[in-house]
């Protein structure tokens, strides 16, 4: 909302003919066209920056003119609930930080009292809750001839939930998205060709062109008992075939009690690749259920597609203990006392990130050590039962040798190996080489390598008083703890969580107070 920054802003210049030292010229229907001082500078002035087009946006990401009609579209990046879409305007305030999509959120900020004057803003064309993903990607108004019912629809997406939706480019204000296509991407970035056939990367992998020709099928079942991975009399068991497993290094899930299982296809083997993550075929099946106070409340479906998508569903279990029911789109709700959320699809393949291989949990040192299986009371190691089935594409040498991640609420391991075990589990599926931000909390990388040491924090402070991302010795001014120690816009995990790990959060604490330098 200050008109004298660039930041947050959709800025116009013209660089045709320009002379001299001057960098550009003001086109002069610009809204602020009449202030005589620039903002290249360091990008503020004393007055309305004349560069300004349009303003209100938070992270735009990105945007794109309709070549037919000119029209400029973007998606702007919500900051912890709604995602939106603009049909940009010259002169539009387009309402950040007064708004987050249609939300008012001026009670959070110090302009409160700014934005409860305003009677100039914009609201979206389009928004979608973080249900449904949460960071948009803008795309573009068709205009090709490939696929003639995509033709004058704008195309756009999410890069955490790599959903893809289009709506009318005459669209009013506003539309609320649901559902959507879930290609397990996450999409970075749309493209037009000259032809106006349009293309969508998924970041540092591939590209697809958008074609139309989508798949056919009745979907996923809407009762658990009707998937096959339960057993066909009691729903509360497997099916037969399915392996049990347990990662020694736990997810944190609201202090529920979980059982997991993998369903392989006929004749299909687990890839064991070099840095001990697996990968899994095409059909496979990872099946969890969560217990509270001994009762199931849900059952999570972690399938990959026959076209090697990978999708999560959730099953809300009933007051019987009968059958379970898919959950559309995610809800919270109450059990015994606490606030137990089932996440959406979307918020699914946003934890289970590309750049973690998906399958969390499952990697070589995680399943080192033994379990009592529940078909036969036998305890036996899990590497060396996995050979045995000939689960895997190559089997593990010396598997007994491996040694396993510590668990963090155990004894054994120091208090850093016990600390990095669990930012390995809880954090590194998205803070890793290849995903959003530059921390990597993977257990092997050594610790002054984590780009996390002594590191001022990118993404605001929280009003920690010079704050770092960890401070060695000061765990009250490390970012890191502050967010997992709270359940609000900044916490993490940013989803799927409603209850603070004070156990974890307890043992992060112990050990960043422990250290005394970055190695």
């Amino acid at each position: 909302q200050n008109l004298m920054t660039l930041l947050g802003k959709i800025i116009r210049i013209d660089i045709r003919g320009t002379t001299g030292t001057a960098l550009y010229r003001i086109p002069a229907d610009n809204p602020f066209a009449a202030s005589t001082l620039l903002c290249n500078v360091n990008g503020s002035s004393a007055q309305n920056c004349p560069e300004i087009y349009a303003w209100g946006f938070r992270n735009p990401w990105s945007w794109s003119f309709d070549r037919q009609t000119g029209d400029l579209w973007l998606g702007d990046v919500g900051e912890s609930a709604i995602e939106e879409v603009n049909r940009v305007r010259r002169g539009g305030n387009y309402g950040w930080r007064c708004f987050e999509g249609t939300q008012d959120i001026s009670g959070r900020w110090a302009t409160g009292a700014t934005c409860a004057t305003r009677r100039d803003l914009l609201p979206p064309i389009a928004e979608y809750s973080h249900t449904l993903g949460a960071a948009v990607t803008g795309g573009y108004v068709y205009r090709g001839t490939a696929v003639p019912g995509l033709v004058g629809r704008y195309i756009f997406g999410d890069f955490s939930s790599g959903r893809i939706w289009d709506i009318p480019n005459d669209t009013q204000p506003t539309m609320t998205m649901t559902g959507g296509l879930d290609t397990g991407f996450n999409i970075s970035s749309f493209g037009e060709d000259n032809d106006g056939e349009l293309y969508v990367t998924n970041i540092y992998r591939d590209l697809h062109r958008i074609t139309g020709v989508g798949g056919g099928g009745a979907g996923v079942a809407t009762q658990l008992s009707a998937t096959g991975c339960v057993n066909a009399s009691n729903a509360t068991l497997p099916a037969s075939g399915l392996i049990p497993y347990t990662p020694n290094a736990g997810f944190w899930s609201d202090g529920a009690v979980k059982e997991r299982w993998i369903g392989l296809p006929n004749e299909q083997n687990i890839t064991v690749g070099a840095e001990g993550d697996w990968d899994f075929p095409n059909g496979t099946v990872l099946m969890k259920n969560f217990r509270l106070d001994n009762r199931l409340i849900e059952t999570r479906l972690f399938m990959r597609h026959p076209d090697g998508v990978w999708g999560g569903y959730s099953y809300e279990w009933n007051a019987q203990q009968t059958d379970a029911t898919l959950v559309r789109g995610g809800k919270q709700v109450t059990v015994g006392g606490q606030s137990w959320i089932y996440p959406s699809e979307g918020q699914c393949v946003q934890c289970h990130t590309e750049a973690a291989g998906r399958s969390l949990g499952l990697e070589t040192r995680q399943l080192a050590f033994n379990i009592t299986y529940p078909q036969t009371g036998r305890d036996a190691h899990q590497l060396v039962t996995l050979n045995a089935l000939n689960t895997l594409s190559s089997p593990i040498a010396n598997p007994e040798d491996q040694v396993p991640y510590p668990n963090p609420t155990g004894t054994s391991g120091t208090l850093g190996e016990r600390a990095r075990a669990y930012l390995h589990t809880n954090c590194s599926q998205c803070h890793r080489p290849t995903g959003p931000t530059d921390m990597d909390l993977r257990y092997a990388t050594a610790f002054a390598n984590t780009n996390t040491c002594d590191v001022a924090p990118g993404v605001g402070d929280l009003g920690i008083t010079n704050a770092r991302l960890i401070a060695p010795g000061a765990a009250s001014r490390s970012v890191l703890i502050a967010r997992m120690s709270r359940r609000d816009a900044h916490a993490m995990p940013p989803v799927g969580s409603a209850q603070v790990d004070a156990e974890g959060a307890a043992l992060l604490t112990d050990w960043v107070n422990s250290l005394t330098n970055c190695n």
